[in-house]
Formats: C-alpha cells, structure tokens, sequence
C-alpha cells in the first residue's frame, strides 16, 4: 500500500536528502549573494589583521626598551647585596 499523499505537496524524504547532500550549496539560491562576505577585503586574514591596530609597532617598541635597559641600564650601586649604612 503506498502512502498517502500529503496535501501541502511537501515531501519530507526530498527535504532531508537535499539538505544532507555535499551538493546543497550548488543549489543554494542565495549563495551568489553570501559569496561577496568571503572574498575581497572581506576575507578572514583581512578582517583579522585590523583586530589589533598598533601591535606590531608596540611590540617592536618594548622588545627595543627591554633590551635598552638590560644593557645600558645596569644598578651600578648594588640593590642586590642588601641595604645597609652605606646606601
């Protein structure tokens, strides 16, 4: 006996095989619509690289202040030994 017929003409079967299918993109209406988010300036490296503006140049500038004062910036008077009469 086959099954009954359903009267909004919407089959059930047809829906989940469309929207299992590695091939439901390629049917998608709307893609030529979506496809201008991925592509141009609004790709993922370009939209992550704007994220922290002034990084670099901020990383660059404490990397050159670290090693500035671990070579030119020595305590001459001895922290290290304690302090006593002579500080």
């Amino acid at each position: 006996m086959a099954p009954p017929n359903n009267p909004t003409g919407f089959n059930m079967k047809t829906f989940t095989d469309a929207a299992t299918s590695p091939q439901w993109r390629a049917k998608d209406p709307w893609a030529r619509g979506e496809a201008w988010r991925y592509s141009g300036p609004f790709t993922r490296w370009n939209r992550l690289k704007g994220a922290f503006p002034g990084f670099g140049i901020a990383a660059v500038a404490f990397t050159g202040y670290v090693i500035f004062e671990a070579v030119f910036l020595k305590d001459s008077h001895g922290h290290a030994e304690g302090h006593g009469d002579k500080h």
